[in-house]
């Protein structure tokens, strides 16, 4: 299940989450992003369970993405027990991206 991750959620879903959580910083306007999206949805569907995955949209979430350095997009954060422990700029490859969840496992 892919998740979408808002200011009124995201310190439960994320911060307070007892698996790790995947947050893909994206923006609608963004070509790399929707490049991403699919690869990002079928990992969501793989690792259900295992890690949480979803989106933030920083249009609508300035402040996260503020809050977490985002200066470019997309922009990928692996947070473990609360804290961002991995941070990834760019489009990348399923393998690319399903390696950075293998090592939070």
């Amino acid at each position: 299940m892919e998740y979408k991750f808002t200011s009124e959620n995201f310190d439960k879903e994320v911060l307070k989450s007892e698996l790790p959580v995947l947050v893909d910083f994206f923006a609608d306007w963004c070509g790399p992003c929707k490049m991403m999206a699919p690869i990002v949805e079928g990992l969501a569907e793989s690792y259900d369970g295992k890690v949480k995955i979803g989106k933030l949209n920083i249009d609508d979430e300035m402040d996260i993405a503020q809050q977490y350095r985002v200066m470019s997009i997309p922009t990928f954060i692996l947070f473990k027990d609360g804290k961002a422990v991995e941070t990834s700029v760019g489009a990348m490859s399923k393998d690319e991206l399903e390696s950075k969840l293998q090592k939070v496992l």
